[in-house]
């Protein structure tokens, strides 16, 4: 586990001027979800890589929904670092970008470690509305799964829901195709009916105990694919919530060639594949059928117990 720090309370009152909009932390009512007397522990965890512009604002607002916060600085070389002292939130800091496939796997072993039942991630580039915590919440006191998946394109009943610009029109394409094709190839294997709407969407609240069962390795943005192919493997049960569809900056990057449509949805495919023929024996027939098959077949990367077929 990388260097974990918790950021200073001290500095926190201090540090307006650096981040004027920290919050000055002050006693607040959060909402009842359920009758528990021991409700469960939701950790909210933030990956962040080069986000001065937006941790601020962010963490203010995310801070009015949850005590538990856990960021993981992937490296930045900008003022996260400094930003993040002035706030009340645990911080896992990688030396180097290790990708955010892997800033996701150390959130899921932060929480098995110190006891959490729940965690919620969410991005830091105000693509996800904080707003938006207490529906996760609510789910998540429902307890009818194990994974709780925000979808920006979910028919929006809420108009506070509603998209304030849309998509850009290749990530839009590309979330459409591998959608599409997640579908096809695993509507079968869930253990209760479920069409996938958005495949992409960070805003997600995940069972510790299920990710336990997963075995994950994707340490970059092609983390859904392998995450998807394992949860349909263990048969994980999977809900939609709407969420919010934001895209503050159009222009983002994912880095190197993966800005290139073309190469960044071949390389999502690649992973896809590679993990449906690894978990081949796991999941429907035809499920991995009619691969790219570049790769070198592996036994099923996830932990999966026989009775689960039962």
């Amino acid at each position: 586990m990388p260097p974990t720090t918790r950021s200073n309370q001290h500095d926190h009152d201090n540090g307006h001027d650096d981040c004027p909009d920290a919050p000055r932390r002050s006693a607040r009512t959060l909402p009842t979800y359920a009758t528990n007397p021991h409700p469960p522990r939701v950790l909210v965890a933030i990956p962040v890589y080069n986000e001065q512009n937006y941790v601020c604002r962010v963490l203010a607002r995310v801070t009015e929904y949850a005590d538990d916060i856990l960021v993981i600085d992937d490296g930045s070389t900008d003022r996260t670092p400094a930003l993040l002292t002035k706030f009340p939130v645990d911080v896992i800091r990688h030396g180097e970008n290790r990708g955010y496939g892997q800033s996701l796997k150390d959130a899921f072993d932060w929480a098995a470690m110190r006891g959490y039942d729940w965690v919620l991630t969410m991005d830091c580039d105000e693509q996800h509305e904080p707003a938006s915590i207490p529906d996760f919440m609510q789910r998540i006191a429902d307890n009818n799964a194990d994974i709780i998946s925000g979808s920006r394109y979910l028919h929006h009943a809420d108009e506070h829901l509603a998209p304030a610009q849309p998509a850009p029109a290749d990530r839009r394409a590309i979330n459409h195709t591998i959608t599409d094709e997640l579908n096809a190839r695993l509507s079968a294997a869930w253990p209760a009916p479920f069409r996938m709407t958005d495949a992409f969407c960070g805003f997600k609240a995940h069972r510790v105990s299920a990710m336990a069962r997963l075995r994950l390795t994707e340490t970059g943005y092609a983390f859904p694919m392998q995450f998807w192919v394992q949860a349909a493997a263990t048969k994980l049960r999977v809900e939609e919530l709407p969420v919010s569809l934001i895209y503050n900056d159009p222009n983002r990057s994912f880095g190197g060639t993966l800005d290139d449509p073309a190469v960044r949805l071949a390389h999502y495919r690649n992973v896809l594949h590679r993990e449906l023929e690894r978990c081949a024996h796991r999941l429907p027939r035809g499920a991995s059928a009619d691969t790219l098959r570049t790769h070198e077949h592996a036994p099923c990367a996830c932990s999966c117990s026989s009775d689960r077929d039962a």
